[in-house]
């Protein structure tokens, strides 16, 4: 299998269940891990790990972008990353179904983009369905936060710390939001 058979399968959301295709996601898997091995144990300028990123997503990543390690994936190529986007501390990509960040994203500590989920059936449990996670631009999507398959967020949407998307999100949305209590002053 190639990549460019690889992501037209996942591109068309059909279940990843083949043995040509579980060699292909080990390969692959293999590759990201020794990129994200070098991204995540020693200190890099953002001018080389934005070489880094574009090895591991294999294209280049806009001089804008900025990162701070260490990154997760078990992919990497089915990632897009548009122009000044910042993605912070132990992020989690699982990408194999695609992950895009549109111009302007801000990504916190510890968000996990989770683009496969297992069948429901407990007989067919090791098989896989992929499917996309679009942010739109300016989208900023706050730490410890969890974004799963099949997901679009919309044009300036927050995605408030903590929360857990698993439907779309509207244009300049906010979720997860917990209203604003007064400050009491202590007398």
């Amino acid at each position: 299998m190639t990549l460019d058979e690889f992501l037209k399968h996942a591109d068309a959301r059909l279940p990843l269940d083949t043995p040509d295709i579980y060699r292909f996601m080990d390969e692959m898997s293999d590759e990201a891990r020794h990129i994200t091995c070098e991204i995540n144990n020693a200190y890099h300028s953002q001018a080389e790990l934005r070489e880094l990123f574009s090895r591991l997503i294999g294209r280049p990543v806009d001089e804008t972008f900025k990162a701070f390690p260490p990154f997760y994936t078990d992919f990497g190529k089915n990632i897009t990353i548009g122009k000044h986007v910042f993605i912070n501390a132990c992020c989690h990509f699982q990408d194999h179904g695609g992950v895009t960040l549109g111009d302007g994203c801000l990504i916190g500590h510890d968000v996990v983009f989770a683009t496969l989920n297992h069948d429901f059936n407990p007989g067919n449990r090791a098989v896989m369905h992929p499917a996309p996670i679009v942010l739109g631009r300016n989208v900023w999507v706050g730490s410890h936060s969890t974004i799963l398959q099949g997901v679009t967020v919309g044009e300036g949407a927050i995605i408030a710390a903590g929360s857990v998307v698993t439907k779309d999100v509207p244009h300049r949305t906010i979720v997860g939001g917990v209203p604003a209590k007064p400050i009491r002053k202590i007398q």
